[in-house]
């Protein structure tokens, strides 16, 4: 929202005064979602999140399967139960769930920070790379068309992603598709 309202604003001004800032404003536009899926890191940071959350689900499906199985003797023995035993081992099934529910809950944190921290330095390496074409080329503003903040641009407005991955010794690897962040 305030993406927009920056480049809303930039946008009035300039059809304002274009004689103004024609001349002192070079825009430029990148779709970093494409240039992240180019760039090998991508794909190590990702096989290394991958694996956590293996680790993480295997947890879970074990805790989940102990459940079923005490669930299950529970209801096999029910019927023998006094009413103390049927209660405790009600409430014992009942704390074994919201365990796993607490885990599964802090499991989803854990792999949300693990991506912020292993694709941090990816993203650091790409901004890096951004700004140093920038000002390399006098660019005043750089524009990311990935975020769908953007939506117009014109044929003046120049797309770096070629100028970036000739940077970063992307040029000829074939695009690739990086899973969505959630």
């Amino acid at each position: 929202m305030k993406k927009g309202i920056i480049i809303g604003i930039t946008l009035v001004l300039m059809l304002s005064f274009p004689g103004i800032y024609s001349q002192s404003l070079k825009l430029g536009h990148i779709n970093t979602q494409e240039l992240l899926a180019l760039m090998p890191e991508s794909d190590s940071a990702q096989a290394k999140l991958q694996k956590s959350a293996k680790s993480l689900q295997d947890e879970l499906e074990q805790m989940q399967i102990e459940l079923n199985k005490k669930y299950q003797d529970y209801q096999a023995k029910m019927s023998t139960y006094s009413d103390l035993i049927k209660q405790t081992k009600e409430a014992e099934l009942q704390d074994m769930n919201q365990r796993i529910q607490q885990f599964q809950t802090t499991a989803e944190q854990d792999i949300q920070k693990q991506r912020t921290e292993i694709f941090q330095p990816v993203l650091d390496k790409a901004k890096k790379a951004i700004s140093e074409i920038a000002k390399e080329n006098k660019f005043t503003y750089i524009y990311d068309t990935s975020t769908g903040g953007l939506v117009y641009w014109s044929d003046e407005s120049v797309d770096i992603l070629p100028l970036v991955k000739k940077k970063l010794g992307l040029a000829d690897k074939p695009k690739a598709a990086l899973p969505p962040v959630k």
